[in-house]
C-alpha cells in the first residue's frame, strides 16, 4: 500500500488489551432502529462538534435531536450540518466523491461553497484550539492531492479484502490518522477524519458500526487525543507512524468503555 501498512500491526495486537469480538457481541444487543440511529449519531455529532470547541452542550443537542426541541440557530447550525453528513454517510458507500460530499455537508456554516469538498490550495498549520500554539504543519499543498489520492487506493484496497475484526480497527484508526496528518480541507478535517473513520468501519462491520461511541470516548479523553496525534512529530514530511500505537489504540479502547 502507499501510505497504510500493516508494519505495526504485530506491536498493535500485542500491546491491545481489548477483546473486540466480545464488544462486537455487546453492539449487536442494540435494536438498530430509526430511534436507536437518531440518539447513537447525535451523540457522535455533537462529541465531534465539542472536540473542534462547539458550545452546545451534549444533553441539549440530544434533546434537539430527539424531542425536537428548538435552540439558538448559532448552537445547532454546525451541528447539524455535521449531522446531514452522517446521514448521508449512512445512506452511501465509501469513495473519494462521497466523502467530498460530505465535506460539502459538514462545512455548510463553516466555509464559503467555493472551499467546501475540494483540496486545499494554501499552508496548512493546526493550532491547538484553547492555547493557539501550533501543533503541526500539515502536507504542502502542492502534494496535497497526490497524498490523497495514495490515502484512497489504500481504503480501496482494504474495502475489497477480507479483513479479521483487529484488522477492521487497526486500520480504521489508520486511516483516521492519516487523513488528519494530510489535513486536506481549509477546515472541518477532525469532524472529517472521525466520520471517515466511522465510516469504513460500517464498510466492514455494517449498520452496527454507526452505534460505536468512538468521538464519544475521543471528546472524554481530548487531550489524551491530541497528545497522541502529537507524538508523530511537527512536520508531516517527517512523519513518524512508529509513534501511532497509542492514538491506534484509542478506538478499541472506545467499543470497550461501551460494554
Amino acid at each position: 500500500m502507499n501510505i497504510l501498512t500493516d508494519k505495526y500491526f504485530f506491536a498493535y495486537k500485542e500491546n491491545g488489551s481489548i477483546d473486540i469480538v466480545r464488544a462486537l457481541q455487546h453492539l449487536n444487543t442494540i435494536a438498530l432502529t430509526l430511534q436507536s440511529f437518531t440518539f447513537y449519531t447525535s451523540v457522535a455529532v455533537i462529541s465531534s462538534s465539542r472536540i473542534e470547541g462547539e458550545q452546545m452542550e451534549a444533553d441539549s443537542y440530544i434533546k434537539h435531536k430527539t424531542q425536537d426541541i428548538a435552540y439558538l440557530p448559532e448552537l445547532v447550525e454546525k451541528p447539524n450540518d455535521l449531522y446531514e453528513a452522517y446521514l448521508f454517510a449512512r445512506e452511501n458507500e465509501l469513495s473519494s466523491d462521497n466523502f467530498s460530499q460530505s465535506h460539502k455537508l459538514l462545512t455548510r456554516h463553516l466555509l464559503p461553497e467555493r472551499s467546501r469538498g475540494i483540496c486545499r490550495k494554501n499552508e496548512m498549520l493546526v493550532m491547538e484550539h484553547k492555547t493557539g500554539r501550533i501543533q503541526f504543519e500539515a502536507a504542502p499543498f502542492a502534494i496535497v492531492e497526490d497524498e490523497m489520492n495514495k490515502l484512497w487506493e489504500d481504503i480501496y484496497t482494504l474495502g475489497a479484502s477480507k479483513l479479521s475484526n483487529e484488522e477492521i480497527f487497526y486500520y480504521a484508526s489508520f486511516i483516521h490518522l492519516a487523513f488528519v496528518c494530510i489535513h486536506s480541507f481549509n477546515d472541518g478535517n477532525g469532524r472529517a477524519g472521525r466520520l471517515l473513520e466511522k465510516w469504513f468501519l460500517s464498510m466492514h462491520l455494517g449498520e452496527k458500526a454507526w452505534y460505536i461511541q468512538s468521538e464519544k470516548y475521543y471528546y472524554a479523553h481530548v487531550n489524551e487525543y491530541y497528545k497522541n496525534l502529537n507524538r508523530l512529530g511537527v512536520f508531516y514530511e517527517q512523519i513518524d507512524y512508529s509513534q501511532a500505537l497509542p492514538f491506534l489504540l484509542m478506538l478499541p479502547e472506545s467499543i470497550d468503555a461501551q460494554v
